[in-house]
């Protein structure tokens, strides 16, 4: 049983639901976030709270000054695909080179296990449902950087004995997720346009499916996985099961708010256009409760927006890289 854990993009919208998991099984955690895209207050304030950026090597390694971690939690990453594309470099700086950083404490420090959020992203356009024995081949620049962090990781493993555990998720969305992100969480773009009475932006025709995951259904799941015998060096698909259209995402989330939705199409984007997976390995070998029904999910997603209120969107804080093909929506 694990003692003492990092967890990684824990004031982010998943890593600090983790942080509530590990802390109800009685760990010690230390969390740690750059503040990038999260907030500080979204962690427990019994977690022990250290800010920095992964991707200073000797940040990382500072990291370990308290101790040893018998279980490395990395959920922190930069997760807009869409916008991969055009931030080419700084994706993989963020997503894979702090990745590495990471790891490599892991194998120096002797971590027991390291627990990994990839995505689905990693699979790119294939046959759905999406499952873990399929070949991935990834079409955006975030979907590559997740899955060369799967890759080097099994390299750790075979070389060095790192045990892992990674995890897929899929379009989660919930509580403390950030609504004022424009380029990525579809729920959360629509709630607060639903808030702030305006247009919800849907790229193309809006039939685009994908099946939405309440992060209670994730979090649980991700902060057990150490004490899984069966989870060590396995890959797991996690998230709902049930695809919906963006069109009659939009009208659920407009019925949570009691208004009746306004579209906005934009042209449409370079993107997955249905994307759902399997999930019977993680059932197997951790037999969750089902899935949270989507209307259930958006009704209290949208009761938290309600009470902490409309934000203005905001604009990638780095520099765009490349220009070409970006969605007009997204020029500054």
């Amino acid at each position: 049983m694990p003692r003492r854990v990092l967890v990684t993009g824990a004031a982010g919208f998943i890593g600090s639901h983790v942080v509530d998991h590990c802390l109800s099984a009685g760990l010690q955690v230390v969390a740690t976030d750059d503040l990038s895209g999260g907030f500080r207050a979204n962690v427990d304030r019994r977690a022990d709270w250290i800010e920095g950026d992964l991707r200073d090597a000797q940040f990382v390694c500072s990291l370990w000054d308290g101790g040893r971690f018998d279980v490395v939690y990395h959920l922190a990453a930069y997760a807009a695909e869409g916008l991969s594309h055009f931030i080419r470099a700084y994706n993989y700086r963020t997503n894979l080179e702090a990745s590495v950083n990471l790891i490599n404490q892991a194998v120096l420090r002797d971590a027991a296990r390291f627990v990994f959020t990839s995505s689905i992203a990693v699979y790119g356009a294939g046959q759905v449902p999406l499952s873990e024995d399929m070949v991935p081949r990834p079409e955006d620049p975030y979907g590559i950087s997740k899955y060369a962090v799967e890759l080097d990781l099994a390299a750790a493993h075979e070389m060095f004995g790192l045990e892992y555990t990674i995890f897929r998720p899929h379009n989660v969305y919930g509580e403390r997720q950030n609504v004022a992100d424009r380029y990525r969480n579809v729920i959360g773009i629509f709630m607060n346009s639903a808030l702030r009475g305006q247009p919800m932006p849907v790229f193309g025709d809006g039939l685009q499916t994908r099946a939405f995951s309440h992060v209670d259904d994730v979090a649980p799941i991700i902060a057990r996985a150490p004490t899984v015998p069966e989870s060590v060096n396995e890959v797991y698909n996690i998230g709902a099961d049930t695809p919906y259209s963006i069109l009659q995402l939009a009208a659920e989330v407009g019925r949570a708010f009691g208004v009746e939705p306004v579209l906005k199409h934009l042209p449409p984007r370079n993107e997955v256009v249905h994307a759902f997976a399997d999930h019977a390995k993680v059932r197997a070998a951790f037999d969750p409760p089902a899935p949270l029904e989507l209307e259930a999910g958006i009704r209290r997603m949208a009761t938290w927006v309600r009470e902490h209120g409309a934000r203005d969107p905001i604009e990638f804080a780095g520099q765009i890289e490349i220009e070409r093909n970006l969605p007009s929506s997204w020029i500054r």
